[in-house]
């Protein structure tokens, strides 16, 4: 039982020393160019903004360091302080011994709880590192507010499909985690359309496109590159960030496509016009199947293996948990999995990289040439205060878009 703790212990500190190192990497990159940009990020931003751009890099560095270490201490805390398995019993008590709504219960306990200690990191990201670059736009209430709303859904949605999951140990017995599979990613398809229609109005006004050149425009951009989307719609974004961003959800005759206000007022038509090229781009090259099938490979994967550990003799036990409990096994599984998987983000940020590049030569084609999203991404890098020079093991990563530079070379290339 210790061996299965000492190697949990290995790869806590194993994570943080890694992200530690590609964060100083990452800051040793910056400040090693100084006050002057590099020629080909020079082109891209004026030395203002370029300096801007770093200090805003470096400041998000240093305090995102800073939480690392205590995500980290917290972790450990509750690993291997005995404090899960003594609200497990607390818990489980308010019900009989077969009780799956105290179980449920527990898991969601467990993540409320665990939200609680970032949440003054988080109040200080928003209304002092943001608000110093002038990226917030939220107020405190509006922070607030979020908070419960987040809350509120998390017990709504995730109760009952957590109940499920666990009540199929109960219905079908030893294979329960074929069905938890098809159960959670029957759900995950059932939230591209929900989600846009039911959930993000919570937070988010969406109001469709006016009439007018804009939106005539982006129609016939769908129409000539094969793709008819139910409505074009706008975000008001603006009202908690400087950010900009666009994205389209939904599959089929459910397809909306949404812009940020804040893109739309950053952007000239064409530009925007093109962002929306690259959009369109990632459907045509058929990125979001593979993406999904990639993402139930993984979870399929993950419900053998949290399965397998339910079962053993020691996984539960080296924790102080019951064995033969899903619900422990399914919590230690959720807190612990990202101690390995980690360092697989190379690989998957890698072939994210590949669709951008995809997307971005179908823009190229759809617009006739580089030049609008050439443009648009400029902007976008600009307004951002993008990091355009980071060290190439922090950017394989933490980078799921290939860096503006790299992109721009694409773009002429082709």
């Amino acid at each position: 039982m210790m061996l299965v703790l000492w190697i949990t212990a290995v790869l806590m500190v194993l994570r943080l020393a890694g992200e530690s190192f590609l964060s100083a990497l990452n800051r040793a990159e910056v400040r090693r160019h100084g006050q002057k940009a590099p020629p080909a990020v020079a082109a891209i931003m004026d030395a203002a903004t370029y300096r801007r751009s770093a200090a805003y890099t470096l400041e998000c560095s240093r305090f995102g360091q800073l939480v690392e270490i205590f995500d980290a201490l917290v972790l450990a805390l509750v690993v291997f302080g005995g404090v899960l398995p003594w609200l497990y019993s607390q818990v489980l008590a308010w019900g009989g011994p077969e009780a799956v709504w105290t179980r449920t219960l527990y898991i969601l306990l467990v993540g409320v709880l665990l939200s609680l200690p970032g949440l003054p990191f988080d109040w200080w990201s928003q209304f002092r590192l943001e608000q110093k670059y002038g990226f917030n736009k939220s107020t405190p209430r509006l922070w607030i507010t979020d908070k419960f709303k987040g809350l509120i859904l998390s017990l709504l949605i995730g109760f009952p499909l957590l109940w499920l999951l666990l009540s199929l140990v109960q219905w079908v017995g030893p294979w329960w985690w074929w069905w938890g599979f098809v159960l959670l990613f029957g759900f995950q398809l059932l939230m591209l359309v929900l989600y846009p229609k039911l959930i993000l109005p919570w937070f988010n006004k969406l109001t469709p496109l006016p009439e007018g050149e804009l939106r005539e425009r982006l129609l016939k951009l769908g129409e000539r590159t094969g793709f008819r989307a139910q409505t074009i719609e706008v975000m008001d974004g603006s009202k908690r960030s400087g950010h900009s961003n666009a994205f389209f959800t939904g599959f089929g005759r459910f397809r909306r496509i949404v812009l940020f206000d804040t893109l739309m007022n950053q952007l000239a038509p064409d530009e925007l016009e093109a962002v929306l090229a690259h959009e369109i781009g990632h459907y045509r090259r058929g990125h979001i199947p593979k993406m999904l099938a990639v993402s139930a490979l993984m979870q399929f994967g993950g419900f053998a293996l949290v399965a397998w550990l339910a079962q053993s003799t020691w996984f539960n036990l080296a924790f102080g948990f019951p064995p033969g409990e899903l619900a422990p096994s399914l919590l230690l599984f959720g807190l612990l999995s990202g101690l390995v998987t980690f360092w697989l983000s190379p690989l998957g940020n890698f072939f994210s990289r590949k669709h951008e590049y995809e997307a971005d030569a179908f823009a190229r084609e759809a617009m006739g040439g580089p030049e609008s999203l050439r443009g648009a991404l400029r902007k976008l890098a600009q307004k951002n205060l993008s990091n355009l020079t980071p060290h190439p093991w922090f950017s394989a990563f933490h980078y799921s878009h290939p860096t503006l530079v790299e992109r721009e070379r694409a773009l002429q290339a082709g």
